[in-house]
């Protein structure tokens, strides 16, 4: 039997080099191609580790290139994608939202072509996995979650960007019948995050004294995923995952932003040894259509594949704190 072979877009980024490194130890039989196009937030030195193995490969190519990916598929001849490449920071696509059309939007359809011509066409076995977010579905109210059925109501450029390819991918399995899988998760923390996000910014920031910023009142309500666990999660559902089905990966660990952020003032002052982070914490002119809660319900991936978090809330911010305050500078030099 041929050795498996998996791309992965994406895999030099925060989620993506995570699952690098995830398949490294948990799939010893596959081989990689990691595909990146190295913009300010990919970095080869998030997985240079993987990169040392025969067989993880990389390849700094544009997803949204579609002749690239074309002859991508041709020479690796892959068995399964997992697709995580894509503009992700909602600040940045309120503005400049042309990115994320461009990589998010034309990116999925230029992998879903190359899919196609190269696994349906040629009448090859290929398993499509799409990486998507909870901010397609919109903004709750105080109670309820999010589930697979929930309608799409995406409320910044980012995730109506995303909704945009969700729904391709959706249309590719139903017209050609690609096997596709769909996830949808909750925001993700630990390892690799480039410090523009609220975690590594805030424990910079506090490591620094500089202000925190938290955005409007800090009530806004966020579901936190360690990002370990998301990797195993995208394991799981790119392996038993029922195609054309999506799953959405949520951990139930709600936070207020504000809470959020003191606890990681408790966290990081303990960490240095000294006192008084919360007296950083500054309110700043909320975001333009910020949704207010996002929760997830993550019932089906738990009852149809098994999955469960292997990490505890309180272990991994612990530990993605000591990680940051070791890591900015041989990293990023911040």
């Amino acid at each position: 039997m041929s050795t498996p072979k998996i791309i992965i877009t994406g895999g030099a980024g925060f989620i993506g080099a995570n699952l690098v490194h995830y398949l490294v130890e948990h799939a010893p039989d596959v081989d990689v191609v990691v595909v990146d196009k190295l913009t300010y937030a990919g970095n080869k030195a998030y997985i240079t580790d993987a990169l040392a193995l025969e067989r993880v490969q990389f390849q700094q190519l544009d997803i949204a290139d579609v002749g690239a990916m074309q002859r991508l598929f041709r020479e690796f001849e892959p068995t399964g994608l997992l697709h995580l490449a894509a503009e992700s920071h909602v600040d940045r696509s309120i503005s400049g939202p042309a990115a994320f059309i461009e990589s998010n939007i034309v990116g999925t359809f230029s992998l879903l072509e190359a899919a196609r011509n190269f696994w349906l066409d040629g009448d090859r076995p290929g398993r499509f996995l799409h990486v998507s977010t909870d901010e397609v579905y919109g903004s709750l109210g105080p109670t309820g979650a999010f589930t697979e059925d929930t309608p799409y109501d995406p409320s910044s450029p980012y995730s109506a960007s995303k909704a945009a390819s969700d729904h391709l991918v959706r249309a590719y399995h139903r017209t050609y019948g690609l096997d596709a899988v769909i996830t949808n998760c909750s925001n993700n923390f630990g390892p690799y995050q480039y410090p523009e996000k609220l975690i590594p910014v805030i424990i910079r920031n506090i490591r620094d004294q500089k202000p925190l910023p938290v955005y409007g009142d800090g009530k806004n309500v966020r579901d936190w995923l360690y990002v370990e666990d998301h990797c195993a999660a995208l394991w799981a559902a790119f392996q038993h995952g029922q195609p054309g089905r999506a799953y959405n990966i949520g951990t139930e660990n709600e936070f207020e932003n504000i809470a959020l952020v003191e606890l990681l003032c408790d966290l990081v002052d303990e960490a240095l040894g000294r006192s008084g982070a919360r007296e950083l914490i500054t309110f700043v002119t909320d975001r333009p259509g910020h949704d207010r809660r996002y929760a997830i319900d993550p019932s089906r991936i738990r009852e149809e594949l098994g999955w469960a978090p292997r990490h505890s809330f309180e272990d991994a911010i612990a530990h993605t704190v000591r990680w940051y305050l070791n890591n900015f500078k041989p990293i990023w030099g911040v």
